[in-house]
Parts: C-alpha cells; sequence; structure tokens
C-alpha cells in the first residue's frame, strides 16, 4: 500500500509541474509511513514540508495543493492535513486485503527487496581469539551477525562474511605454553601451573593429543628451562604478565621453531576446528576465515605501516613507533610496533581494514562491547590513509548474562569456568539460543533466561511464534481431513468477506512487513524482525481461537485460508532471516 501512496503522490506532483505550481526540476523524496496513531489515519507523508520553503509557501497550503491533484483511488476512503503539513491517508479495508495476493504471488520472495542494489558489503563477526571454545558471550554476535548477513541480502546488498582468526598473537603464544605445560605435566614433570596461562578442561585434551602423537620427545625437565623466569602474582616481585611471557621465551628456546610449531599448530587447528564445528551446529557460515598471518606473509602489515609513515603520520618514542591518532580525532596516540620490533594489534588492524576497504564499499564489524575504543581508532587511522571512514560501521554487542534459576555464571576462558556455546545449544537448543540472542537491541545489555528459553509455553517467544506457524499447518491438515479443498483463487476473488477486526490487524501486519525489513537492514537492528513476528504471532493466535476458519460457506473458507497461508509465508520468511526453524507440526 505505501508503494501505491507513493505513485499517488507522484501523480499529484507531477500534475503541479504541467501546470506550472511547481518547477520542473523539482522532485522530492518521496517518504510514506505508518502513522503510530489510527485516529491519523493509516499512512502519512510529509512532502508538503518539503516544498514549502522552495514554494515559499505554508506546508498546509502545499498539501491543499497536492490533496487537490491526487488522482481518484478506490481503495482510499479520504485524505487530510495533520499538525504543521502532514498528509494523511485513510485506507479502506479492501485496500489491505490486497497484500494476501501479493504475499501468495511472491511466496518466500515477499519481503525482499532491491534495497541495497548489490552493494558490496564486507561483514566481519565473531572473530573470537581461537584460545578456547565459544563461549554464551561468542553466540550472541554469531547470531546477531548472521541474522544481520541474512537480512541485508534479502534487501539486495552483496554480503561477504568473514572470520578473522586472531593466529599471530600473544595469546596465541599463551594457548601453546598451556597446552605444552600440561603435556609436561601428562610426562610426569612438576611445577606451579601459571595463574595467567589457559586453565580449561580443553587444553588437557590438547596436551592428552600431543601426548599420543609425540610421546615423550617433547619433554624437557622443567630444571634445563625453567630458568631466571619473572616470578608469578602473589610472590615477592612477581609480576604474572611478565611470568608468562618469559616462559613462553624459555619455551621457544628450548624446544626450537620446528617443535614450538608443532604444539602451536595442533593447538590452534583442535581449537579452530572445534569452532567452525561449534558454529556450524549453530548454523552460521563463513564465505572466508582470514588468518592474521597472511597479513605478514602478503606484506600488507608492513605496507599499511609504511604508508603511514611516508604520510608523516607517525612518531618515534622511547623505540616505539608511534601513530599520530590524536591529529584525526582519537583520544590518544597509539602504538604500532613496540620497541622489540613486534607490531601491535592495531598495526594489524590497520592492514586488516585497508584490504577490506579494497574489496568493498561498506564495512561492517560486528565486535563485543569491550572494544568500545575500537571505532574512534580504526577510522582515525582510515582517515590519515585517505580513506572514508563513514564507509565504516563498529557494531558492539553487549554481554549475554546467563542465569540458571537466580544464579549467574561465570564466564571465562581463560580460568576454564565457563559454559560454552555449544553446551547452551544442548541444553535449550538452537532455536531458542538464536532467537533469545537477538530478541533485544544488540547493544543493549541481556539476561539470557535459560529456564524460559526451555519452556514450551506462551512465555516463551520463539515457541509461541513456531506455535502460530504449526497452527496454520494444522488447519489445512484438518481440510484434506475433512475432504475439502482449498481454492486460492476463489479466495482471492472474495477477499471483500474478510471484515473482522482480526483479519484487517492481520493485513497491517502483513503490508507492514517489507518496510520494517528495509527500516531493519539500514539500521542494522535484526532484533525488529523478532518484535515484528510476536507480533504476528499475538495477532493470529487470537483470530484462531475466536473464529473457525473450516466453515460452510465456501467463499468464506477460502477467503480465511488465503490469509493464513499468507501469514504462514511471512512467518516462515522471517523465521529464515533469524535462523530460526519453522516446525509443521507442535
Amino acid at each position: 500500500m505505501k508503494q501505491e501512496i507513493s505513485q499517488l503522490i507522484d501523480s499529484a506532483l507531477d500534475a503541479m509541474r504541467q501546470q506550472g505550481l511547481l518547477p520542473e526540476d523539482s522532485h522530492p523524496s518521496i517518504q510514506v509511513e505508518h502513522t503510530r496513531d489510527k485516529q491519523f489515519g493509516d499512512f502519512a507523508c510529509n512532502v508538503a514540508m518539503l516544498l514549502a520553503k522552495p514554494l515559499q509557501k505554508s506546508p498546509r497550503a502545499v498539501a491543499e495543493q497536492i490533496i487537490a491533484h491526487l488522482p481518484q483511488d478506490s481503495l482510499i476512503s479520504h485524505v487530510d492535513i495533520a499538525g504543521p503539513g502532514f498528509i494523511n491517508f485513510f485506507v479502506k479495508t479492501q485496500g489491505f486485503l490486497a497484500v494476501i495476493q501479493q504475499v501468495l504471488e511472491k511466496k518466500e520472495q515477499y519481503g525482499n527487496s532491491n534495497l541495497g542494489k548489490n552493494e558490496s558489503v564486507y561483514l566481519e563477526f565473531v572473530s573470537a581469539n581461537p584460545t578456547g571454545p565459544l563461549h554464551v558471550g561468542h553466540g550472541r554476535g554469531a547470531a546477531y551477525g548472521d541474522t544481520l548477513g541474512n537480512l541485508l541480502t534479502s534487501q539486495g546488498y552483496a554480503v561477504h562474511r568473514e572470520y578473522y582468526v586472531n593466529d599471530a598473537g600473544r595469546q596465541m603464544n599463551i594457548l601453546a605454553l598451556s597446552v605444552w605445560l600440561r603435556y609436561l605435566a601428562l610426562c610426569g614433570e612438576t611445577f606451579v601451573f601459571p595463574s595467567n596461562a589457559y586453565k580449561g578442561d580443553y587444553v588437557i585434551a590438547i596436551a592428552e593429543q600431543l601426548k599420543q602423537t609425540h610421546q615423550n620427545s617433547l619433554q624437557r625437565a622443567p630444571s634445563t628451562w625453567w630458568n631466571n623466569i619473572t616470578p608469578d602474582e602473589g610472590t615477592e616481585g612477581g609480576d604474572k604478565d611478565k611470568h608468562v611471557d618469559d616462559l613462553i621465551n624459555a619455551m621457544k628456546q628450548t624446544l626450537g621453531e620446528a617443535n614450538y610449531d608443532i604444539v602451536f599448530n595442533l593447538a590452534l587447528n583442535d581449537v579452530l576446528t572445534d569452532i567452525h564445528d561449534d558454529l556450524d551446529g549453530f548454523g552460521v557460515h563463513f564465505d572466508a576465515w582470514f588468518s592474521e598471518k597472511q597479513l605478514v606473509q602478503q606484506g600488507l602489515l608492513q605496507q599499511g605501516i609504511e604508508k603511514l609513515k611516508a604520510l608523516g603520520h607517525t612518531y618515534e618514542q622511547e623505540g616505539n613507533l608511534w601513530f599520530k591518532a590524536t591529529e584525526f580525532g582519537d583520544e590518544k596516540d597509539r602504538v604500532l610496533v613496540r620497541k622489540n620490533g613486534q607490531p601491535t594489534y592495531f598495526a594489524s588492524d590497520v592492514a586488516y581494514h585497508v584490504l577490506k576497504f579494497a574489496k568493498a564499499h561498506r564495512i561492517i564489524d560486528v565486535l563485543g562491547a569491550d572494544h568500545h575504543g575500537y571505532a574512534p581508532r580504526v577510522k582515525a587511522m582510515l582517515s590519515a590513509l585517505g580513506l572514508d571512514s563513514s564507509r565504516l560501521s563498529v557494531e558492539l554487542i553487549q554481554f549475554a548474562v546467563l542465569y540458571r534459576g537466580k544464579e549467574r555464571v561465570q564466564m571465562s576462558t581463560r580460568s576454564g569456568s565457563f559454559v560454552t556455546l555449544r553446551e547452551l545449544r544442548e541444553e535449550v537448543g538452537r532455536d531458542a539460543a538464536r532467537f533469545f540472542y537477538v530478541a533485544r537491541r544488540h547493544e543493549q545489555h541481556m539476561d539470557f533466561d535459560l529456564d524460559l528459553a526451555k519452556s514450551k509455553s506462551n512465555e516463551n517467544p520463539v515457541y509461541y511464534i513456531q506455535y502460530a506457524h504449526a497452527r496454520i499447518c494444522s488447519v489445512f491438515r484438518q481440510l484434506q481431513a475433512q475432504g475439502l479443498v482449498y481454492n486460492e483463487a476463489a479466495g482471492l476473488a472474495h477477499l471483500d468477506v474478510l471484515v473482522l477486526d482480526e483479519e484487517k490487524e492481520l493485513c497491517e501486519s502483513l503490508n507492514r512487513y517489507p518496510a520494517l525489513l528495509e527500516q531493519a537492514a539500514l539500521q542494522y537492528e535484526p532484533h525488529l524482525i523478532a518484535h515484528f513476528l510476536k507480533t504476528m504471532a499475538g495477532q493470529f493466535h487470537t483470530y484462531y481461537n475466536s473464529h473457525q476458519f473450516l466453515v460452510e460457506d465456501g467463499s468464506l473458507r477460502d477467503a480465511r485460508l488465503c490469509l493464513i497461508s499468507a501469514v504462514r509465508t511471512v512467518l516462515r520468511h522471517g523465521l529464515t532471516l533469524l535462523g530460526v526453524s519453522y516446525p509443521e507440526v507442535m
């Protein structure tokens, strides 16, 4: 209906141009929106306010001229002016009913659009360090990123989904050290395990693989290499970070490069394989898994640093190479290369984003809330390199906190006390996990109610929506069981018999769906889909509980079946975007 009203307004403006009431070069953007309050009609347009200044008339006077030139339309009951000049359209019931035919004709394509015009989008999400299994906090970023990718694709964007594998940093060295120390313990060596190492059971499992494959060939007695190591925290002069760094250096020297790589690669590949499998079970798939090591191997890391230096955007201080980030809006300057010659994570960010900017027009980074300072420094870097930083969007995912009853579960991959995404899926199911993760705005904190997610009740929103779909399927099974035949063409020819308030409400929701998807795509807010589906499910349940569908009157029966078939199509479309199934029997 929005499109039809936009065309009516466009025709009115054409007529005004032909009569000299509007300049030939005046082509304002026509935006038709659903009204929030039905007393102001069903749709509203602000075009009169846009034209008031160039025409040097009041918005209401312009609105009156536009209304006077509107073509007659059998689906519009009347048009009036509200407030400072909004043009409000009141639609007849038949106008809303027309959407049923649109849905049934377009089927699973209803709601899709060419809004994006095939614009390329580089979407990076999850990108958790491969130092341990994904926990429930990562799950929210995975559900959000995947749903956003589905949504953007449905609206005509060419989306590339990528997982950035941080396989070249300090945390991976700590994981390798943790695995080797657990391996040494399996070989019978005794020592105090570092407080800053990874302690999860998965580390022991990797160490057991190492022991099985290499027997005792990598065993080195701590007495031969655990020397001149900074004490761990809790002892005089102790420093947990320096302690673990010293141990890493000692490990590398003791094992040698080849043996160290054996431990490192086993740990990396084991964790990455687990992440792959976990995300696959969660319904999340990537077009590419980009290794941070490629930045070094392809020379991209050094190229980015050299370009910043050549542009005069760096300086040296105390042996470190700094980027003048404050000159481009960041709160402080950033170290690119440490005095020991090691590039920082920020240097990798420089290279990675330059690469992404060369591949796509729009870049979206989905990161945890602890990266709140990430956007300013990366945008500062892009501006310094002469790139348009507005092409980058950084979407921060607030933490998801899991509760068992009233007890909050702590999650820390370092301590080993955490709930994995896989455990969550196994307990509440993929559908509930994905829906709950995206049901709230992503930048808002969320408490994950485990008991609610597992419940089979109307209070559980995903169950409530899926049950609406299953109920519609059951109606068509009953139709067949009663020996009745559904005539879609006859139903579409008699839509005027749908006069109930519940029927109009459902048709209004069907009409709203395409515009809602466009809004959700433009604002990166897939939670709007979850809210819409819950509302539509509620409307259907009310309709189902109050009225019969398989009535004796064939015209009324077919018309109602057309309506609920359209509702089923939209429920399926929305649930598919969320990565949630739509069972036919519950």
